[in-house]
């Protein structure tokens, strides 16, 4: 949970300082649980059949219908592609993992928290129990970014 918190921590400082790229893209559709967990597989993969996906997907698994249905839909929502070899299918994201985690958390933002990384640090920084070694870490890793920014 630490390494996720500190994860997140540097996502927002990011996603801060390119606010602007966010609002210039055009909105990406939110995935489904099912949707998001095969792309997962898809960002890592990087390209695979439906059978690669489907022995990748964590245990009880899907149906192979239900993969081979969730996949066509996000080839209609417009994040994955295909390589057609004879009447199989090599499935390719579109959106890379970058992209739609910075729409993913714009969303977190506005809708949680007026946009404000400020408000989102702080719940996360008080929701969590942070230690004073961690809150240090945290300041550390923040100041190292201010610098590299005056530099």
């Amino acid at each position: 949970m630490q390494n996720v918190f500190y994860s997140c921590i540097f996502v927002l400082y990011y996603l801060n300082q390119n606010l602007r790229f966010i609002k210039m893209t055009t909105k990406i559709k939110e995935l489904t649980k099912a949707e998001e967990q095969i792309m997962q597989v898809l960002w890592d993969k990087k390209k695979a059949f439906v059978n690669d996906l489907l022995e990748l997907l964590p245990d009880p698994k899907p149906a192979y219908n239900t993969v081979s249905t969730i996949i066509r839909i996000l080839e209609k929502k417009g994040f994955v592609d295909h390589k057609a070899y004879g009447k199989t299918h090599q499935y390719f994201p579109l959106v890379s993992k970058k992209a739609y985690t910075k729409a993913t958390f714009k969303t977190l933002l506005s809708g949680y928290f007026s946009n404000s990384f400020q408000q989102m640090v702080s719940f996360f920084a008080k929701e969590e129990n942070l230690t004073l070694t961690e809150l240090e870490e945290i300041k550390q890793i923040m100041e190292e970014e201010i610098k590299k920014h005056k530099s």
